[in-house]
Parts: structure tokens; sequence; C-alpha cells
């Protein structure tokens, strides 16, 4: 059945005291930093070579777009998927989807067969977070869950921030197809990583019998908690994903240098990914709105001041804060979705979950955006701010009032 593979199990039954994250660290943290690597390479580049295509500027825009939306129309279809063949199967079939689906944009001869595989990138994507994010829901202990998701959401940041200077190398060697090649070394070697990935065994003897839930019947029966803690993660997402262009947007509008811009926001990287496990550790003392508040007032507070910034000092300074308000929230969002997923079908649940996230994260820059062309960007970046408030507003009233629980 295992064709070779060494057999192992996973229980999160069994002596949950002695579990260790280092027993399972390298296949199941491995694939996820690989995964981040393949992402972080293409990218920037994806724009690039839909303009080499013949695209305007406003197509490549959208071609950018389609992974966003194939993660965000794949995430229900990911949970099934999941559901059915297994978290470890689930991950090395989306490693697989995402090695054609490079290849498809490696050897595209127009600009749909391109965005298609763009597309499959951003499903691929889907399948993958799920599976990773359910597997760690069930293989770790409730003590050690915030530690998992945090460290989980770290080095996929990691992988996003080495991917670029990865792919830059290459594509100086070989050019812009360079960038897909790194990406399809990397997603192979998630794929052959998530392989060696131990196997779940679950309580067999205790827990509901029966077929498993449908999505429909899961929404109803956890509607009260989508409609108050999953609002505050619909908010949460849209302030990550709007923070990301809003340091080169207000960068732009000082009319600083693009050297200098790319060095603020490489900087506001750096701080993000050096602080995910303590955060971690601190939801799992002291629970998850000991930092799901201060993460967000944070954030929030940063994007208010954007808008006074006048130069590069002052505007590095807020991106800084930016920056380390997103990375003690390294983790959240996942942790939040195991606190509250049921044991029994968790994947189906986790989708929905993520699609609250996904909704949040491709309305947040359009959001932004709309407000910018109706008023001003700085009324666009306040705005973002208040959501930020809001967020943190949200999650701290209805965090400690629900039933958070691990199953």
């Amino acid at each position: 059945m295992n064709c070779g593979r060494s057999v192992e199990t996973v229980s999160k039954t069994a002596n949950p005291g002695d579990f260790s994250l280092w027993s399972i660290a390298i296949p199941a943290f491995g694939p996820s930093l690989l995964f981040g690597i393949g992402e972080g390479a293409i990218l920037p580049i994806i724009p690039l070579s839909a303009r080499e295509m013949g695209s305007s500027l406003a197509g490549a825009a959208l071609v950018v777009a389609l992974i966003g939306i194939g993660s965000l129309v794949s995430n229900i279809p990911a949970s099934i998927v999941t559901d059915k063949f297994g978290e470890r199967r689930g991950m090395m079939g989306a490693a697989g989807l995402s090695l054609v689906a490079l290849l498809l944009c490696v050897f595209s001869t127009n600009l749909g067969q391109f965005a298609a595989g763009v597309f499959l990138i951003g499903a691929a994507a889907a399948v993958f977070n799920l599976a990773r994010q359910s597997y760690l829901t069930e293989a770790v202990p409730a003590f050690l869950r915030a530690r998992a998701m945090s460290t989980l959401g770290g080095v996929g940041r990691i992988g996003l921030f080495a991917g670029p200077f990865i792919g830059a190398l290459v594509i100086h060697l070989v050019g812009l197809s360079g960038a897909y090649w790194v990406a399809a070394v990397a997603m192979a070697a998630a794929g052959s990583l998530a392989w060696w990935l131990p196997d779940l065994v679950g309580d067999t003897t205790t827990g509901p019998k029966g077929p498993a839930p449908t999505i429909r019947s899961l929404v109803q029966a956890h509607r009260r908690v989508f409609l108050t803690v999953g609002i505050g993660v619909l908010l949460v997402s849209a302030v990550r994903s709007s923070r990301q262009v809003v340091v080169p947007l207000w960068a732009d509008n000082l009319g600083l240098s693009p050297a200098t811009t790319s060095l603020i926001y490489g900087l506001s990287g750096a701080i993000d990914m050096l602080v995910f496990y303590p955060a971690g550790r601190v939801m799992d003392k002291k629970g998850r709105s000991a930092v799901a508040v201060p993460s967000m007032v944070l954030m929030g507070i940063a994007l208010l001041l954007t808008p006074l910034t006048n130069g590069a000092a002052s505007l590095l300074l807020v991106a800084l804060l930016i920056g380390f308000g997103n990375g003690i929230g390294s983790g959240l969002i996942m942790t939040l979705g195991a606190d509250y997923a049921p044991r029994r079908g968790r994947p189906q649940f986790l989708g929905v979950w993520r699609f609250f996230s996904d909704i949040g994260g491709s309305g947040g820059p359009a959001v932004l955006a709309g407000l910018t062309a109706v008023a001003t960007l700085s009324f666009g970046i306040a705005a973002t701010g208040l959501l930020g408030l809001a967020a943190a507003a949200m999650l701290g009233y209805w965090i400690p009032r629900n039933n958070a629980a691990a199953h």
C-alpha cells in the first residue's frame, strides 16, 4: 500500500504531553517553506511574462489576480478532495498540479494558456494550504497548536521572502523562464517531502459515526462562529492584503525612488518574519485574543499614521510597525480555524474558513482602490486602518465568548 515508504503515524490522542514539534518539523514545515519559495519566485515575474505576451497593464494585473481567484474558488472543492484522499495525498497532489501549471506557463504560446496556468497555481495553493492546516490541526496537541500554526505561517513567509532572490539569480543566468523552473523544482521537492509526512491515526473508538457532514450542514451548525469570528477573520485578511500595496503606493506618492521603496518594503518584511514563533507561544500560553487584538490595533494605528508621513524615515518607522503587527499575527487565522473546526468534517469546515479569509484577502485591495478612486489615497489608507481597529474590536469581543475548545 505504501510502495516501500517507511510507515510512520502521528496520533493526537496518544500521549500528547510527549509530543514535540521537532518530530515532524522537516516533513510538516519543509513543504511549506519550499512552496513559499516557489510562489515567491514567480509572483514578481507573472506580470512581466503577461506583458511579454502582449497583455496591457490592466490585463497583466488581472492575470496576477488569477492566483487569488483560483485559490478563492477552489477552497471548498479543496476541502472535499482533502477529506476524500487525506492530507498527505492532498499536499502531494497539490504539488503535482503546481508542477503541471508551471510547465504550462513556461511552454504557453498565448496569453490564454498562460492565464490558465496561473489560475491552476492558485487552485493548487488552495489544496496545499488547506491540507497542511488540516494535518497540523489533527497531528499537533492543543497546547502546541498556536506555535505550530505560527511556525507554519512563518516558514511560508520566509519562503516568499527568499523566493524572489533565488528567482532573480536564475533569471540572470537563463532568462525570464528561470523563475518558473525555480518554482517547479521547489514544488517537486515540496511534494517529495510531503510523501514522507507521517500518516495520521485518528481516534476510532470515540467520536461521532456515520457519513461525513455536508458543507451546507456545517455552515448551518457553525453559522454563529462564521458570522462573528469569521467576519473578524475576513477583516484581518483585508487589512493584511491591503498593507502589501499601501507602502509602495504611499512611497510613490511621496516621490521616493524605487530602490528606497524596495528597501523600506523589504525591512518591513524582515521584521514580519522575526516574530512569528514568540507570537505563537503567547497565543498558546495567554490565549488567542492576547495576540489577535494587539496585532490588529498596531496595524490599524500604523495605517492611520501612514498618510501623516512625509519622507523615507517616517515611512520606514510606520512600515516597521506594520510589519511587526502583521508578524505577531502569523498563524492567527489558521489557529482560530483549527480551534473551531469540528473533529468530523474538519477539512470542509476549514475550506469554508479559508473561503472567508480569501474573500477578505481579495476584497481588501479592491476596497482601497475604490476609495482612492472616489476620494484620495490618504482617505483609502485611513479607511483601511479603521478596518484594522474594527477587526481588533470584533475579535476581542467574540473570541472569549465562543467555545474555542480544541477538538
